[in-house]
């Protein structure tokens, strides 16, 4: 029996000025706010969520046509969260940790592998794809950071 390819592996970091608990937390609270957050058009479903798994879809359109994905993700708390993601565009399988940095800060380090479907629209080249998705990371950076700081200022 032939081995299946893994495809190219990836590895985007992160750096935010929120604690891990917080970042876990709000990382892990996927919604349909998600695309406003990363200033897309994509509509997100929530179709299951447990203490464990989240299953969601996203769907967008495109000038080539739809764009559609599953993702079905393992929570793995207190700082660790998996992705397997089948679409029409690619397959992915994502690894999310986070470590803590300063007495306030948090690092996300993402490991993903992905595969082209064949269908959709082409795939990026390995430093476009991590460079989009760091700058992905970047804006729901500042949104947490945002939430966090309005937060802290609650408490007071």
């Amino acid at each position: 029996m032939a081995t299946r390819w893994p495809g190219p592996s990836y590895e985007v970091r992160a750096d935010f000025r929120a604690p891990l608990d917080f970042v876990y937390r709000w990382c892990t609270d996927f919604s349909d706010k998600d695309a406003v957050y990363e200033g897309d058009t994509y509509e997100r479903r929530i179709l299951r969520r447990t203490s464990k798994q989240v299953v969601y879809e996203d769907l967008q359109e495109t000038a080539n046509g739809w764009l559609w994905a599953r993702h079905v993700v393992t929570l793995l708390p207190p700082n660790r969260w998996h992705s397997d993601s089948v679409g029409s565009h690619r397959d992915i399988r994502l690894d999310y940790r986070l470590s803590r940095v300063g007495a306030e800060g948090t690092r996300l380090t993402l490991k993903a592998r992905r595969r082209p479907t064949g269908v959709g629209t082409k795939n990026l080249p390995r430093s476009k794809w991590e460079k989009s998705v760091h700058e992905t990371w970047m804006k729901f950076g500042k949104a947490m950071e945002r939430e966090y700081r309005q937060k802290r200022a609650r408490k007071r």
